[in-house]
């Protein structure tokens, strides 16, 4: 097994698949309360998925790119569905355990892909949000253009979060001297394995639309539950 550092990620990944035990992935944030993320949840079969997850895979053509595919449960269905598929991840744990399934992953940074062209992109379980910030996102959306082939598609959910700065009368406490509330700032932790503090975005449909246009992309919501929305993105 390679010897991974600063990947609570990987490591968690790695270890779950070795042992099979059920474990939580801790996310910590300078703004709310921890929250955690579950292990198995990277490990989902497709009947495991939430129907959010389901129709956006049923869309899948072509050559397909999922980024930051983490265990890599969305492109292990895609490939049994016969598709080609490409797998991104920064993690090397993830990386490794990926191609220990038999999936083509890359460790790589999505902003260092390069001249290749896909037909399907695939950005699930908030993908979207490595633009880090409101103020980043068109430029993500540029790099994301560039990578699809003429008619090609782009898949990403996210959540307006702006519930959570409400109070039971209906009154707003966001802070007005913030770029956006969706802005977030993580850490991560498994155990004793502990990463960087990073950038994360929680974008509302509204901003991704008026984003994709200032970019020559179309949006489309296609789902939408529970503030949590699909979108389905085309040149």
């Amino acid at each position: 097994m390679t010897e991974v550092q600063g990947d609570p990620i990987g490591v968690a990944i790695l270890e779950y698949d070795k042992t099979k035990e059920p474990a939580d992935i801790i996310v910590m944030s300078e703004i709310c309360e921890d929250d955690i993320i579950p292990l198995e949840v990277l490990f989902r079969s497709f009947e495991e998925m939430p129907e959010l997850e389901k129709l956006a895979l049923s869309k899948a053509t072509g050559k397909i790119l999922d980024v930051g595919a983490g265990a890599g449960f969305h492109a292990l269905h895609l490939q049994k569905q016969g598709n080609e598929v490409q797998c991104i991840d920064i993690s090397a744990g993830a990386v490794e355990f990926m191609k220990s399934q038999g999936l083509n992953a890359r460790q790589i940074d999505l902003f260092d892909l390069k001249e290749e062209k896909y037909d399907t992109i695939y950005m699930l379980m908030n993908g979207i949000g490595i633009a880090g910030s409101l103020a980043n996102l068109e430029n993500t959306l540029t790099h994301l253009k560039s990578l699809l082939n003429p008619g090609g598609k782009l898949y990403c959910d996210s959540s307006d979060i702006r519930y959570l700065y409400e109070e039971e009368d209906g009154a707003s406490w966001i802070d007005l001297n913030t770029e956006y509330y969706g802005n977030f700032r993580f850490q991560m932790q498994y155990e004793h394995e502990v990463g960087p503090w990073f950038d994360w975005l929680y974008v509302d449909f509204d901003n991704l639309f008026k984003a994709a246009k200032k970019t020559g992309l179309k949006a489309k919501k296609i789902f939408d539950m529970d503030n949590h929305f699909l979108a389905e993105i085309s040149n």
